[in-house]
């Protein structure tokens, strides 16, 4: 099982560790810079050094009280497992901080640098649990956090979606203690197998050059689908030259079969990669669609919360 990589020695990181970065988002609902939080306090698992690309980092934008939903979402943006989709990360979380979703950024260890499974998924475990972990200090609902992940983002947060775990209720880290299971996934052009069908720049990126084939297996998320895995919005272009649309067409498939909540959106056209569609008067449709899908899952009604 996945959780068995889990060595709760190494995950020390006290709750409320903040580290602040030089610049953040110029225009938006927060234009202040955000504070940045690392993963673990020493040392992440596996650690090839102490630079900036050894530190996975969770940056925090939170939603305008005045709107806000306290409800929040992880971001994972795609760049095959090798590098970061400018348009997949903060112009993302700004539009969730726009619907009043307090967003988290995630910066995972990458394959361009030396990183290959399981420390991505380690990063991606992590992040969520430290959301979820962080819930009331944050203002959102614990009971309320999802993932989004765009190309390979989106395979991390399938892989959240189908391989999360309840938590260790004995870790003397509370951060281990809470569940990864997101409350919704959105995937947005993911990339799913790791088969036949997949990318192979990021199957290579995060498996190596000769994979085992046992890896392979584990990490075709669509064969881990089970009616535990939480509802999905799933987008995607039929003529996607990157990213075989098969992908997210498994996917849903495995969600049918499973009976799992599921909106699909295939558009007949568009490049990879197009974050949240930009001025293409279709691609640029998705985000209103996922903000119904959202709202119809609890993520934009939810006005109070518990004190």
């Amino acid at each position: 099982m996945i959780r068995k990589i889990f060595n709760p020695r190494l995950l020390l990181l006290p709750l409320f560790a903040v580290f602040v970065i030089a610049a953040g988002p110029a225009t938006g609902p927060s234009a202040s810079s955000p504070p940045v939080f690392p993963l673990w306090a020493g040392d992440a698992p596996g650690a090839l050094g102490h630079g900036e690309n050894d530190i996975p980092t969770l940056t925090l934008y939170a939603a305008d009280p005045a709107i806000a939903t306290h409800s929040a979402i992880l971001v994972c943006p795609g760049g095959a497992y090798v590098k970061f989709g400018p348009q997949e990360g903060v112009p993302v979380c700004q539009w969730l901080n726009r619907l009043g979703i307090t967003a988290g950024l995630l910066k995972y260890r990458l394959g361009s640098h030396g990183y290959h499974y399981p420390a991505e998924f380690l990063d991606v475990q992590r992040a969520f649990r430290m959301m979820r972990a962080n819930a009331a200090t944050w203002h959102f609902d614990a009971n309320h956090v999802g993932v989004i992940g765009f190309s390979a983002g989106g395979h991390l947060a399938s892989t959240l979606a189908t391989h999360f775990d309840a938590g260790n209720p004995s870790a003397a880290d509370p951060i281990e203690r809470v569940s990864s299971r997101p409350d919704v996934a959105l995937l947005l052009y993911p990339v799913i197998t790791m088969g036949d069908l997949t990318h192979k720049g990021s199957q290579r990126a995060l498996l190596g050059e000769h994979p085992d084939p046992k890896l392979i297996e584990l990490l075709s998320n669509e064969k881990h689908v089970t009616p535990q895995t939480p509802p999905c919005f799933i987008c995607a272009t039929a003529d996607d030259t990157t990213v075989p649309v098969q992908n997210s067409l498994m996917f849903a498939m495995a969600c049918k079969e499973n009976k799992v909540p599921f909106e699909l959106h295939i558009f007949e056209h568009g490049k990879h990669g197009f974050g949240l569609g930009g001025k293409d008067p279709s691609l640029s449709t998705w985000p209103a669609d996922a903000a119904r899908f959202l709202a119809r899952q609890g993520f934009l009604n939810r006005r109070s919360i518990a004190k």
